[in-house]
C-alpha cells in the first residue's frame, strides 16, 4: 500500500504515462505526495490522466522521448514548475514482433529511437539537475532485455541496451549521487500486449512459465519503482530487477513462432 507523502516535495518524470505502466507509475508517486510529470504523444490521453490529479503536483508535457529537443522540453519544464528534478522513470516504449529478415529499417528506426535513444537524450538531459537533487534513473527495461523471445528480435535489443545502458551508467554517475536502476517486466496488462494476452492458445503456454500463474499489474511495476525511487533503496544501483512473476527463472519464453 502507498506510504501517504514519502515523495513529499519531490519531483518525479514518467514519459510514456498516459496508460499502462506509466500511468500506474505516475498514480502511486502522486498517491505518495509526489509532484508527477506527465508525458506522452498523445496530449489527450496525458490531459485525461491529469484531470483526476491534483493539479498543483500534476504537470503534463506531450511529446516524442525519441526527439533529442525535446528530452530539454520536458526537463526545462518540470524545473521551471517544480524547481528541480528528483526521479526520472523512462517508461515510454513500443513493441513489434516479426522475424528479422522480414523487418524493414522504419520499423528498426522506429523500436531502436524509442526504446533506446529516447531513453539515453532523457538520462543525458536530466543528469545534471539529478546530480543537485542526489536523484534516480528508473528505467523500465524487460526481460526480453534480460533473455529472448523468437518472435522479437529489434525489440530484445532495444531492451538489452536499457539493461547494459542502467549497468552501465550506474557506474559512471555513482560518484555524483546519482542511483540508476531498471525494472524488467515481463507481460503486463496495458495496451501494449492486447495482441498477446487476447490470444488463449499464447496465454496458456505462457502461464506455464510463470511462477505466480498470473500477467502483471501496473501497480506491481509501480510499487518497484516507488521502492527504487526511495530512500530504503539508498544504496541500491546498477540493478536490472525483473518484476515477472518468477518468469525469468524459467527456461526462457514461449517460442512465440507457433502462434504467427
Amino acid at each position: 500500500m502507498p506510504q501517504s507523502d514519502r515523495f513529499a516535495g519531490k519531483t518525479i518524470i514518467v514519459t510514456g504515462s498516459s496508460g499502462g505502466i506509466g500511468e500506474g507509475i505516475a498514480r502511486r508517486f502522486h498517491a505518495e505526495g509526489g509532484n508527477v510529470i506527465i508525458n506522452a504523444r498523445n496530449a489527450e490521453k496525458c490531459k485525461a490522466v491529469a484531470a483526476t490529479l491534483d493539479p498543483a503536483r500534476t504537470l503534463v508535457v506531450p511529446g516524442d522521448v525519441s526527439k533529442s529537443a525535446f528530452a530539454n522540453e520536458i526537463i526545462s519544464a518540470a524545473v521551471e514548475r517544480f524547481g528541480g528534478i528528483d526521479t526520472l522513470v523512462n517508461n515510454a516504449g513500443v513493441g513489434g514482433a516479426s522475424m528479422l529478415h522480414k523487418t524493414d529499417d522504419d520499423e528498426i528506426d522506429r523500436i531502436i529511437d524509442i526504446n533506446v535513444k529516447g531513453v539515453m537524450f532523457l538520462c543525458r538531459a536530466a543528469i545534471p539537475h539529478l546530480r543537485e537533487a542526489k536523484g534516480s534513473i528508473i528505467n523500465i527495461s524487460s526481460v526480453s532485455g534480460i533473455g529472448g523471445d523468437s518472435m522479437m528480435p529489434v525489440y530484445n535489443a532495444s531492451k538489452g541496451a536499457v539493461t547494459n545502458l542502467t549497468r552501465g551508467l550506474a557506474l559512471q554517475v555513482g560518484g555524483m549521487g546519482i542511483r540508476v536502476n531498471a525494472i524488467n517486466p515481463s507481460i503486463t496488462r496495458s495496451d501494449m500486449v492486447e495482441g498477446i494476452t487476447g490470444n488463449d492458445a499464447l496465454m496458456k503456454a505462457f502461464m506455464q512459465r510463470v511462477a505466480l500463474g498470473r500477467i502483471g499489474e501496473p501497480e506491481d511495476i509501480a510499487a518497484a519503482a516507488a521502492f527504487l525511487a526511495s530512500e530504503d533503496a539508498s544504496f541500491i544501483t546498477g540493478v536490472n530487477l525483473p518484476v515477472d512473476g518468477g518468469v525469468s527463472a524459467s527456461n526462457g519464453q514461449p517460442n512465440f513462432l507457433a502462434f504467427m
